[in-house]
């Protein structure tokens, strides 16, 4: 039986495929004790990218670029016994395992990989919606039967459990397809606390770390609101969870490296991508985020405890991707005196001239079009201070059904260059055409998608060219839950649906009063954004007890709708979430579609945390004297 450590130290290298190449050097190479290192590759359109790599290829549908990663380092790795974790396997984790061993070979390393299938459910979508399975759009209840005919990929959510499994054969690699960015953090703890599948609390504790360090710097320093307070971007050390029995865990970083671990990069991390704060959904546990608290435990530490946990449901998230049609985009350079008059002649006379052409070929009409002018307002929409910009970048888009209106559009923006309004510089071409891949969310029985691992083991002699199976899993048994995912009700919404009408008063929280300052909310809040599907959430936490209790007055749900304009489409729900001093809105429709979908210049709301933090507030100076000493050095406002 497997000896129960008394703490464990799990190491982030990567929080998406296209991170930082050398992240996992820095971690290996460390001098800090380290057990796990895990490596999130996997977004909801990852999947779809992998399954079209693979019809082209067999041998492909993986994140090639961990392989590149590791395999100068699997010497290093096997000496000081570290186990690596990761969801890089995509579509084809035994693809994934056979490039691993071709590298392990090279090295002449002897290497036990565990590789973890059953996700990929793609080739079965037929037949479980013929047997009844709903699989309806989460977010606005269609019916699969629209898409059913277009699915590029389909894959379940795995979590914890198939990695828990695979663990007690001590591989030195894990290589999951679709398993959740927290499960590859929590099957590492449960493995080595041994914690039961039903200790929800300490499972909810796992999830919280791994939501932490899921997403790489971003809980070090990336990203974050008060980027001058990070001494360094150099090497940024990816965060490190340093975790005990109980559940608690500190949140540190390698000694020496860039970046910056404290009370305010975590508290946004939490916040990023959350949605109902009390029902944060794993396929483990059903973790209350209401309840973590948090405190600073000594230079760039942070300790994490408390969160709590319901049972799992009895069904898995399933991320589907399918094909709806095409868009290009294109951008021009204009520049002033007027800058921004040309850019909005130029959009008028572009769109003007692309309809009639369209119109006269016959073709299928366009089924959205966006100009932005980017400079001016293309991110921040309303709140972007009234200026003059010397030059705007316009960027055209647009979407349709078939490619041949497409093929119009990308011929009519180059021959803009030359007769339109003066000042106009080349960005390129005609602008390419893209398929456009589009999510679908849904929910699946677990029983359609079991689990199953191999254990596999070679790579030491060059002669060996293929690696032995040690171990074959039967299909492993999720556990029989029936846990509900209670609703929490926002405590404050929007009414106003789509865009906002004239009856709309306008935005407007600066007014005239004694003992009164007005100030850029950023003075009293940083904050941190993110999406799910066309959702942006925007976590607005305060720098202060009394702040948090201003804002909570102050910034409802309607304050944020008529901020963000036309850029958010549906209702903001609101979520109060005291104990990280923090409120949490979530803006429906806001995102153009999402993904590959949408034409918006920011199509993951990246930018709206940032944005919100732009509107200026009347607020008391008691609560402007509440705030740390060091707020005026962060945001450059004079503040006491």
């Amino acid at each position: 039986m497997t000896k129960i450590k008394e703490r464990v130290l799990i190491a982030n290298a990567g929080g998406y495929w296209g991170d930082d190449p050398y992240a996992l050097r820095r971690q290996v190479e460390s001098d800090l004790p380290l057990d796990y290192i895990s490596i999130d590759y996997l977004a909801e359109i990852t999947m779809s990218i992998m399954q079209k790599q693979r019809a082209r290829d067999p041998k492909e549908g993986f994140a090639r670029d961990f392989v590149t990663q590791v395999a100068p380092l699997l010497p290093m790795i096997k000496k000081k016994g570290l186990r690596i974790i990761t969801n890089a396997g995509g579509v084809n984790p035994r693809g994934c395992a056979d490039a691993l061993f071709d590298a392990a070979r090279q090295q002449g390393v002897d290497l036990r990989v565990a590789v973890i299938e059953g996700d990929d459910v793609k080739d079965k979508m037929s037949e479980l919606f013929s047997q009844g399975n709903d699989m309806s759009n989460m977010d606005d209840g269609r019916s699969f039967a629209v898409i059913k005919d277009h699915v590029l990929s389909a894959n379940a959510y795995f979590g914890a459990m198939p990695v828990v499994a695979a663990l007690a054969h001590e591989p030195d690699v894990i290589l999951c397809g679709r398993v959740t960015d927290t499960g590859i953090t929590l099957g590492a703890l449960r493995h080595a606390f041994q914690w039961a599948e039903d200790d929800y609390d300490r499972l909810a504790c796992g999830i919280v770390a791994g939501h932490i360090i899921e997403c790489g710097a971003q809980a070090s320093g990336g990203n974050f609101t008060d980027w001058k307070k990070v001494p360094s971007f150099r090497d940024v050390g990816y965060p490190v969870v340093e975790c005990f029995a109980d559940g608690s865990f500190v949140v540190t970083k390698a000694p020496g490296s860039g970046g910056l671990v404290s009370c305010q990069t975590v508290r946004e991390q939490l916040l990023y991508e959350m949605g109902e704060p009390t029902s944060y959904i794993t396929p483990d546990v059903i973790a209350n985020f209401a309840d973590i608290q948090l405190e600073a435990a000594g230079d760039n530490r942070v300790k994490v405890w408390g969160a709590t946990g319901r049972p799992p449901t009895d069904t898995l998230k399933l991320s589907i991707s399918y094909a709806e049609g095409f868009k290009a985009a294109g951008t021009l350079i204009v520049s002033g005196p007027d800058a921004l008059a040309k850019a909005q002649c130029f959009s008028q006379i572009f769109w003007e001239k692309v309809q009639a052409e369209v119109g006269r070929a016959g073709c299928v009409p366009l089924v959205e079009t966006r100009s932005e002018f980017i400079g001016h307002d293309a991110t921040h929409g309303p709140l972007t201070p009234q200026h003059q910009p010397s030059e705007i970048l316009l960027r055209l888009a647009a979407r349709a059904a078939e490619e041949a209106p497409l093929r119009i559009f990308r011929k009519i923006l180059p021959s803009l260059i030359l007769s339109g309004p003066s000042g106009v510089a080349v960005t390129g071409g005609a602008p390419a055409i893209q398929e456009i891949v589009s999510y679908w969310p849904a929910l699946l029985p677990q029983e359609h998608a079991p689990a199953r691992f191999s254990i596999l083991q070679g790579g030491q002699s060059a002669k060996d060219k293929s690696a032995a199976v040690l171990h074959n899993s039967q299909t492993l048994s999720w556990p029989v839950t029936h846990g509900v995912p209670t609703r929490c009700e926002p405590d404050d919404t929007s009414d106003a649906q789509g865009p906002l009408g004239a009856s709309v008063p306008s935005l407007s929280l600066v007014h005239a009063a004694a003992g009164h300052r007005t100030v850029p909310l950023m003075v009293l809040a940083h904050a941190r954004s993110g999406d799910k599907g066309d959702t942006a959430n925007i976590g607005l936490i305060g720098r202060s007890p009394e702040a948090f209790a201003f804002l909570q007055r102050t910034i409802t749900s309607q304050v944020v709708k008529v901020a963000f304009g036309d850029k958010c489409l549906g209702r903001v729900k609101r979520y109060a979430v005291p104990n990280l001093w923090a409120l949490n809105f979530l803006l429906e429709h806001s995102l153009g579609g999402g993904g590959t979908r949408s034409l918006h210049l920011d199509a993951q709301g990246k930018t709206f945390g940032q944005a919100l933090l732009r509107l200026l507030v009347s607020v008391p100076e008691g609560v402007l004297a509440s705030l740390p000493k060091d707020t005026q050095a962060s945001t450059g406002e004079l503040v006491p």
